[in-house]
C-alpha cells in the first residue's frame, strides 16, 4: 500500500496507486489507464465503427456497378448480404465502445471526486481560510462533472471521429492510390486548423470554468449568510451582485461560443467534396477507375463530415475537461503548512502545557501572539483573558495544531506539538467554540460525532452531564431528532449544550472551552458550571470566559494585551497586581 503525500494535507489515506500531478493531463491519465481493458475496447469499437463506415461506400459502390454495368442481380444479394453483415458486427463493435466510454467517464468522475474530497477533508486551516467554500464546491462538483463529459462525449467522440478519418486511406488504395490526394491535403490542414481552435479554445473553457467558480462563491455566500442579508434588508444588493457573477458566467460562454462558430475545417469540408468529386471524376475519364470507383469514393468522402462537426463540440468538451483538471489539481497539489506525523509520538499525554516564546500570525501579518510563554501542570484549570482580539482563540487554535506557531515552541505532555502523531493529539484535545458547529444529523448521531461507536447509554450520560437530556427528551423524536444545518432548529444555548456533551463523550485530556457558555441563560448557568467543573476533574482545562463566575474558580489566570501576556497570576493576586486584569473584570461587575 502506498501513502498520499504528507505534504498535500494534514491526514493521509492508504491508496493502493498513487495519481500522477505533475499535470492536468497527465492526472486524468493516470486515473484513465487504471481501466485499460476499457480503453482498448474504445478503440477496439471506434476502429471497427470507422472501418464498417468505410465499408458501406464500398458496398455503395460495388452495387452500382453490379447493377449499371453487368445487371447481376444475384451479386447484388450477397453485396447486400456483405453490407448485413458488416454493420450488425459494426453495431456491436459501437455498442461496446460507448458502454466502455461510459464506464471510463464514470469510474474517472468517481474517483477524482474521491481523491478531491479526501484532499479536501485533510487540508490544513489555513488553505480552508484562503479559499471561499462556494469555489471549492464548484470544483468538488461541477470541475468534476466536466472531466467526466471530457471522456464521454468528449474522448469518445474524439476517438471515434479519428478513426472515421483514418479509415478511408486504409481502403481508399483499394480503389487507387492517387485518390489519397484529397483527403491528405485536408487531413494535413485539418490538423493545423484543429491546433489553432484548440489553442484559442483552452483560454475561454478556462474563463468559463473560473466565473461559474465566482458564480458559486456568491451564491453560497448569500444562502449562508441570509439571515445577515435580511436583518440588514440587503436582498437587493446580493440580487444585483449575483447577477453580475451570471454576466460574468455568460460573457465567458459567449466567448467560448464564438470562438467555436470561427470552426474553419467546415469550411474546408466543402472544398475537399469538391476536389475529391473533380479528382475521381479526372481518373474516371482517363479510364483509371469505373464509374462505382467513383460513387464509392465520394460516398467516402462523406465520413470526413462526422469528425468535422462532432470536433466542434467533441473538442470543447475535452477543453472544458482539461481546464477543470487544472482547477481541480491545483486544489490537491497545494501544499499545507501541516502534516499528520505519521510516526509521531501516540502515547498518552498527562495534560501538561508549556509555551515557550511563542510568536504567531495569520497569513503573514502583524503578530497575533508575540513572546507568549505560560506553563500549565496536569489537571490545572486555566482563565484566558483579555480584551477583543488579544489572542485568546489563538492559543487553543495552536495548542492543536490548527495552526503551527512561527517561532517558539508548545509543549503538550512533555512533547512537541510537531513531535505528535496530530490524530492522536487531536483525538485527547476537545474543543468547544463559541460558534458552535452541528451537523444536519440526528441530535445522538451529533453528541456521537467524535466517538462514533458510543452506545445510547454512554451519549445519553454525557447529556445529562452537560444539561442537555432534558430538553432533548422534550423533543417529538427525542435523540433521533434531526436538526438543520449548522443546528438552526436549536437555540444557541442548546447548541451549546450539545457541543459539551460531545465534548464529555470523548473524554479528552485536555479541555478547551472558547466562550462556550456564552449563550446559557442564567437559569441553567449554574447547572453548566456544575458540570464544567465535573468535567474538569483530573483533566486540564483552558477557559475562555467573561463569565466572573469562571473566571474566579480557576487555578491559574493568563491575562493578555495586544497579543501578549500582560500577567499571570491567580484572581486574588491579579486583582491586586494587575491594572490590565481590574479593568476587564470591572466591565462585567
Amino acid at each position: 500500500m502506498t501513502t498520499v503525500s504528507s505534504t498535500l494535507s494534514e491526514f493521509s489515506v492508504e491508496k493502493t496507486w498513487q495519481p500522477d500531478h505533475r499535470s492536468p493531463i497527465r492526472w486524468l491519465l493516470s486515473h484513465a489507464l487504471r481501466h485499460k481493458i476499457y480503453i482498448a475496447g474504445v478503440f477496439i469499437g471506434a476502429f471497427g465503427n470507422g472501418i464498417g463506415a468505410g465499408l458501406v461506400a464500398m458496398h455503395i459502390g460495388w452495387g452500382f456497378d453490379a447493377v449499371a454495368e453487368s445487371k447481376d442481380i444475384t451479386a447484388l444479394g450477397w453485396i447486400a448480404l456483405s453490407l448485413i453483415i458488416s454493420q450488425v458486427i459494426r453495431g456491436v463493435l459501437m455498442l461496446g465502445r460507448n458502454l466502455c466510454s461510459e464506464i471510463i467517464g464514470q469510474r474517472v468522475e468517481r474517483d477524482t471526486r474521491d481523491e478531491l474530497y479526501l484532499n479536501l477533508i485533510g487540508k490544513s486551516m489555513s488553505f480552508h481560510d484562503n479559499h471561499a467554500t462556494g469555489d471549492l464546491m464548484a470544483r468538488a462538483t461541477n470541475d468534476v462533472r466536466e472531466i467526466n463529459l471530457s471522456f464521454n462525449p468528449g474522448m469518445n467522440l474524439v476517438i471515434g471521429s479519428a478513426f472515421f478519418m483514418i479509415a478511408p486511406f486504409f481502403l481508399v488504395p483499394s480503389i487507387n492510390p492517387q485518390l489519397l490526394l484529397a483527403p491528405a491535403v485536408y487531413a494535413i490542414v485539418y490538423i493545423f486548423a484543429l491546433w489553432d481552435y484548440l489553442k484559442s479554445l483552452r483560454p475561454a473553457t478556462e474563463a468559463v470554468r473560473r466565473d461559474f467558480g465566482h458564480l458559486n462563491t456568491v451564491l453560497a455566500e448569500a444562502i449562508d449568510g441570509i439571515e445577515t442579508v435580511k436583518g440588514a434588508a440587503q436582498e437587493a444588493k446580493e440580487i444585483n451582485r449575483f447577477d453580475q457573477a451570471l454576466k460574468n458566467w455568460r460573457d465567458a460562454y459567449t466567448w467560448q461560443g464564438d470562438i467555436e462558430a470561427k470552426f474553419y475545417p467546415l469550411l474546408l469540408l466543402g472544398l475537399l467534396f469538391t476536389g475529391g468529386l473533380l479528382h475521381s471524376l479526372l481518373l474516371f475519364y482517363q479510364g483509371a477507375i469505373q464509374l462505382g470507383d467513383v460513387v464509392a469514393f465520394n460516398a467516402m468522402l462523406i465520413m470526413f463530415q462526422f469528425p468535422t462537426f462532432a470536433a466542434q463540440f467533441a473538442y470543447s468538451y475535452v477543453s472544458a475537461g482539461i481546464s477543470s483538471a487544472k482547477r481541480v489539481l491545483e486544489l490537491i497539489t497545494t501544499e499545507t503548512e501541516l502534516d499528520q506525523n505519521v510516526g509521531g509520538y501516540e502515547g498518552t499525554m498527562d495534560g501538561s502545557i508549556q509555551f515557550n516564546e511563542v510568536t504567531f500570525s495569520y497569513n503573514g501579518g502583524s503578530p497575533s501572539l508575540e513572546d507568549v510563554s505560560f506553563s500549565v501542570k496536569p489537571g490545572q484549570t486555566v482563565a484566558i483573558v483579555g480584551q477583543t482580539g488579544a489572542g485568546k482563540s489563538t492559543i487553543t487554535k495552536l495548542l492543536n495544531r490548527t495552526y503551527d506557531a512561527g517561532q517558539g515552541e508548545i509543549l503538550v505532555g512533555g512533547h512537541d506539538v510537531r513531535e505528535w502523531n496530530l490524530e492522536s493529539l487531536r483525538q485527547q484535545i476537545s474543543v468547544i467554540e463559541q460558534d458552535i458547529y452541528l451537523f444536519s444529523r440526528t441530535l445522538a448521531e451529533n453528541i456521537a460525532f467524535g466517538c462514533p461507536g458510543a452506545t445510547q447509554t454512554e451519549i445519553e450520560e454525557a447529556a445529562k452531564a452537560a444539561q442537555a437530556h432534558e430538553f432533548i427528551t422534550s423533543f417529538k423524536d427525542g435523540y433521533l431528532t434531526k436538526v438543520g444545518g449548522r443546528g438552526v432548529t436549536l437555540s444557541g444555548g442548546q447548541r451549546q449544550r450539545i457541543a459539551l456533551a460531545r465534548a464529555f463523550l470523548t473524554n479528552p485530556k485536555i479541555l478547551i472551552l472558547d466562550d462556550s457558555t456564552s449563550a446559557i441563560d442564567s437559569a441553567t448557568e449554574d447547572k453548566i458550571q456544575k458540570a464544567i467543573e465535573r468535567a474538569a476533574e483530573g483533566r486540564t482545562t483552558l477557559l475562555i470566559t467573561h463569565r466572573l463566575s469562571q473566571i474566579r474558580w480557576a487555578d491559574l489566570i493568563v491575562v493578555l494585551r495586544k497579543g501578549r501576556i500582560a500577567m499571570i497570576g491567580t484572581h486574588e493576586t491579579l486583582m491586586q497586581e494587575s491594572e490590565a486584569y481590574r479593568k476587564i473584570f470591572a466591565r462585567y461587575e
